[in-house]
């Protein structure tokens, strides 16, 4: 167990199992926020012998932070990650490409769960899981992100059908590699997803 994962995920966000893993992180400090408040809180009314007294002010201070972890464990306890099986056989197809597991992206309208992600320079290509998977409203609201960032020239396209998508992922070993562009991407896609 990471300690520096309760409260940090850039280095683990995007890999496999990322979402199964950071459940339990996001629960233990969860639990940690909610207990510190409480303990602040019954230190200030068996110290003093009331509840009007400066702990119990600092105990519901320390309540907003723990409401905030209470939301985001309860973001990343609605999502399942990537099937074993189906991660085993992304992976084997997409040696030599850079990849992301697991990604939630959020927006106005809808949430948008992708088991994994491929990047090869200006083109992304993603597998979900999700018969209901709104193609379009998830297009339109990466576009967006992309342009903001200055990509403007990038191709997106998410399959249902694993089958399509890995070989997709096999023809997109073929296109030439922009490692520049294709890190900028990915760190942008890691930076607006759960």
């Amino acid at each position: 167990m990471q300690l520096k994962r309760m409260f940090s995920t850039d280095d683990v966000k995007g890999t496999r199992g990322y979402l199964r893993t950071q459940k339990n992180y996001e629960i233990i400090r969860t639990v940690l926020y909610f207990a510190i408040s409480i303990a602040l809180f019954i230190t200030g009314w068996v110290s003093t012998g009331s509840r009007e007294n400066l702990l119990t002010i600092v105990a519901v201070l320390g309540c907003l932070p723990a409401c905030k972890s209470l939301v985001e464990m309860f973001m990343y306890l609605r999502y399942k990650g990537c099937d074993e099986r189906d991660a085993a056989l992304i992976a084997a197809h997409t040696q030599g490409l850079t990849g992301l597991y697991d990604c939630v992206f959020t927006s106005y309208e809808k949430n948008f769960c992708i088991h994994h992600l491929t990047v090869c320079g200006n083109t992304i290509c993603g597998y979900t899981a999700d018969p209901k998977f709104e193609e379009q409203a998830f297009n339109k609201h990466i576009q967006a992100i992309l342009k903001k960032d200055n990509y403007r020239e990038t191709s997106v396209k998410i399959f249902n059908d694993l089958d399509k998508y890995v070989k997709r992922c096999e023809q997109l070993k073929e296109l030439p590699t922009q490692p520049e562009l294709t890190s900028g991407i990915c760190q942008t896609l890691k930076s607006v997803s759960l």
